[in-house]
């Protein structure tokens, strides 16, 4: 299997390279409305937004800025097939405005939006961020009433355009092979994540550091391993560093990805060059796990009907009995262009994506 991707260095909402009805998943993270990191690139786009913020008219400024990522929203409309899912990471944003402060419910206008353009709204998942801040709380400390909640999660909408996927025999093939361990499942499709942490940036330069807001890669990659089956595109219309990309080619996927600035997009190409050693960790972790995983459920006696195709081990259920797990070969750039091999069955899976 052979596929053609590419990252696109674009500010332009419109995502033109792409083709109708060729993504099978996005899954991202954008700018944040009313986080203050991201006023100038807001403002940018729309010079009412900055006017709004001058004025101390936070409402304004705030349903301004999510004008411009519905624009986006839209696209994404356009390129995603039908029974294709949309993950967006979002957080609220609290923040003062003259004398006001106040939440400002980024997941709401998102959600509403989605929803406003037919889709399915499905569960979506807290991510409950761990902090090590020492003074967590706001307002007039201990005394009532005037303090405030600390935010400390953030959400992982969840969309479906159109009714369920379906898949035909080769998919189907493709689909068993790619499917998760049954105490994976148990954990990644809990509404609450605990286990994963906020990552620190750990780009070289600080005023890059200032324009990206990456997510951890274990957030990407369980979301790409939840909503897609390998050989699918994934696209992410704000990549910053890559992380969409990286999970993409760690889970055997195809990936597109959009960033405006060029400098952060460069970036990608300095972690690519560790990505073997990554999905190797990635995939011992799994086994290892898995391993574990049914040593402690013989030690209370619950024995495994079903056995591995591809692996040496018991399994819960026989859907997980075709999982196999692609093997990154080799790696070349080609005209701007990665292109990953995998070991697979005895076959090699030829995946490519541009930097």
């Amino acid at each position: 299997m052979k596929t053609n991707h590419k990252i696109f260095t674009s500010s332009s909402t419109n995502l033109e390279e792409v083709a109708q009805n060729s993504v099978q998943l996005i899954v991202t993270s954008p700018p944040y409305p009313m986080i203050e990191m991201w006023d100038d690139l807001f403002s940018n786009f729309d010079s009412n937004i900055s006017d709004y913020l001058e004025k101390k008219e936070g409402k304004k400024a705030f349903f301004q800025m999510h004008q411009y990522l519905n624009k986006i929203w839209k696209e994404l409309d356009r390129i995603l097939i039908d029974g294709g899912i949309v993950c967006i990471k979002i957080g609220d944003a609290t923040r003062k405005i003259g004398d006001s402060f106040e939440v400002y419910p980024n997941h709401i206008m998102i959600s509403y939006f989605f929803q406003d353009m037919g889709y399915s709204v499905l569960p979506s998942i807290i991510w409950r961020k761990q902090t090590n801040k020492p003074n967590k709380f706001m307002g007039s400390g201990m005394f009532p009433s005037n303090a405030y909640v600390t935010l400390e999660h953030e959400y992982i909408l969840i969309f479906r355009k159109g009714l369920m996927r379906k898949f035909n025999s080769e998919k189907t093939i493709l689909r068993r092979k790619s499917a998760y361990f049954w105490e994976e499942r148990n954990k990644w499709f809990s509404d609450i994540w605990f286990d994963l942490k906020g990552v620190s940036q750990e780009l070289n330069h600080t005023d890059l550091r200032k324009r990206s807001a990456a997510f951890p890669f274990e957030l990407a990659y369980r979301l790409i391993n939840m909503y897609s089956i390998m050989g699918d595109t994934v696209l992410d219309p704000f990549l910053g560093t890559g992380t969409t990309s990286l999970a993409s080619i760690c889970s055997g996927r195809n990936s597109i990805g959009y960033e405006i600035d060029e400098q952060i997009c460069n970036y990608f190409s300095e972690k690519i060059s560790n990505i073997k050693n990554l999905q190797n960790n990635l995939i011992d972790e799994r086994i290892n796990s898995h391993r574990e995983f049914i040593k402690e459920r013989e030690k209370l006696n619950r024995c495994c009907k079903y056995e591995s195709n591809n692996y040496n081990f018991p399994i819960v259920t026989s859907q997980e009995k075709n999982i196999i797990f692609p093997i990154i070969k080799n790696i070349e750039q080609k005209n701007g262009n990665y292109e990953i091999s995998y070991i697979f069955q005895n076959e090699q899976i030829q995946l490519s994506i541009k930097n």
